[in-house]
């Protein structure tokens, strides 16, 4: 680290000097070096191109073993991140790269996944261009300076490496938009790294029993507690959404012991594995077209030790010819999972019926007031509908901000009275007889967009008894 050294007795005078023009390097602490001096860490760029007191005689030294102050400890990832990428850059660092630096990321175990955001300002761009797909390594940081052109390009595996560095992983990937596949592929770009597969550990999905469990790591090797959930998969071939987890904690949760579930979107088991591990589901059949999700599908039931509990259908759920089999369907397919709706109806089990969960994005105009508190009906097509007075459990506006007990918005109700009556429908309509719909529940998992939030409707259907 570059550094002035100065007598002691000029210490405090070149420290005052240097903080005022900016110039000293508030990441390293103050060091002793031979000769009884004192060296001040600064920032190299600059001090060349000021002239220094003559009356405060001090020269530049190499400090090869900084320490970090105090303030650097304290230094949050996004910090560190644009504190390493200043002094990569040195003098062709500005105020438009800095507005690139990203604030905040997906960590998957030793990859870092960037914002579609991040990085696109056009000198970016020109200086990470030829590191992608390079061997990952210990990130090398600063000692590459000497690879900055004189118009501040540098190679790009030193730029990724450096981001690496900083955010203490080994591998680096960005993501682009989802394409319009029907499949919801990413298009995500790997900067840094051989390949895109990682683990996933959703720490916080716990049973009864498991309480105090921790998970640890030894080497290179991780080893999970038994109430925690591990997901494997290709980051540039397979969406992962952590904006869900509070469905699956919800998920978790449910009483499910000894039923069968269909997952009829199962992706790489988003929900299918908090209904095996967690929720004590007997058996599912796990329904995805995406070839890419089937593989890591299959690896992450492997990893949780649920492989034999499973059954994957590889392929278009609406050709499923299961039929009669499920106390349980599981439709997590956004913006709309209607087109589903005939299969859930069909797989169900005739004689008993079961639970429908309903994924689906519903419209919410702002509201000039607060709503008044709805009634949910306990039965479509029952007697006791008129007069039943349960009220759902259900977040408020922001998904995110989740808080049990809130009022429920008159679009969200809407929008769940009238697919109970169309589910109705196409269960009567498929056995030929009458089918009772019920309102167990309404759960906003998230806001999509503006004013548009993505819900789940557990629906219990039965049959009605002559």
């Amino acid at each position: 680290v570059p550094a002035l050294a100065t007598e002691r007795r000029f210490a405090q005078r070149l420290r005052e000097y240097l903080e005022e023009e900016q110039l000293l390097d508030g990441r390293y602490q103050l060091q002793q070096v031979p000769g009884g001096r004192v060296a001040l860490p600064v920032l190299e760029e600059k001090v060349s191109q000021r002239c220094l007191p003559p009356k405060m005689p001090c020269e530049l030294v190499r400090i090869q073993d900084p320490v970090p102050s105090r303030a650097a400890r304290r230094r949050t990832p996004a910090q560190k991140l644009r504190d390493e990428l200043r002094r990569l850059l040195g003098g062709t660092w500005t105020e438009e790269l800095e507005r690139d630096v990203p604030h905040a990321w997906q960590r998957h175990g030793d990859l870092v996944l960037l914002s579609e955001d991040s990085f696109k300002a056009e000198p970016w761009e020109r200086l990470g261009k030829g590191g992608q797909g390079a061997c990952p390594g210990p990130a090398r940081g600063a000692a590459h300076i000497s690879q900055i052109s004189r118009d501040g390009c540098v190679a790009g595996s030193v730029l990724w490496e450096t981001v690496a560095s900083a955010l203490g992983a080994r591998r680096v990937a960005r993501r682009g938009r989802v394409m319009p596949d029907g499949m919801r592929t990413p298009s995500v770009t790997l900067l840094l790294g051989q390949d895109g597969w990682v683990e996933h550990v959703d720490n916080g999905i716990r049973w009864a029993g498991a309480a105090g469990c921790r998970w640890r790591g030894e080497g290179t090797a991780l080893t999970i507690s038994a109430g925690s959930s591990r997901y494997t998969f290709d980051v540039t071939k397979c969406m992962f959404s952590p904006g869900n987890i509070t469905e699956k904690l919800r998920v978790a949760s449910l009483p499910c012991s000894g039923e069968v579930l269909v997952d009829l979107y199962a992706g790489i088991g988003y929900f299918t594995l908090p209904f095996l591990v967690h929720a004590g589901a007997a058996f599912v059949h796990a329904c995805e077209w995406n070839s890419h999700a089937v593989e890591a599908l299959r690896r992450t039931l492997v990893l949780n030790g649920v492989r034999d509990r499973c059954h994957i259908h590889a392929g278009d759920s609406r050709q499923l010819e299961l039929r009669g089999v499920a106390d349980r369907v599981n439709l997590g397919l956004i913006p709309s999972s209607e087109e589903g709706w005939p299969v859930a109806c069909r797989v169900l089990k005739k004689d008993t019926g079961g639970v429908l969960h309903i994924h689906h994005n519903v419209e919410t105009p702002p509201a000039p007031a607060p709503p008044q508190t709805p009634v949910l009906p306990a039965e479509r097509g029952s007697p006791e509908a008129a007069s039943s007075g349960g009220e759902a459990q259900h977040p408020t506006e922001d998904g995110a901000k989740e808080t049990r007990g809130a009022r429920l918005r008159p679009e969200w109700q809407r929008w769940a009275e009238d697919t109970a009556t169309r589910i109705q429908g196409l269960l009567a309509e498929l056995h030929g007889r009458p089918w009772c719909t019920s309102l167990l529940h309404i759960e906003a998992v998230k806001s999509y967009a503006p004013h548009v939030h993505h819900l789940v409707l557990d629906l219990e259907c039965r049959p009605v008894l002559p």
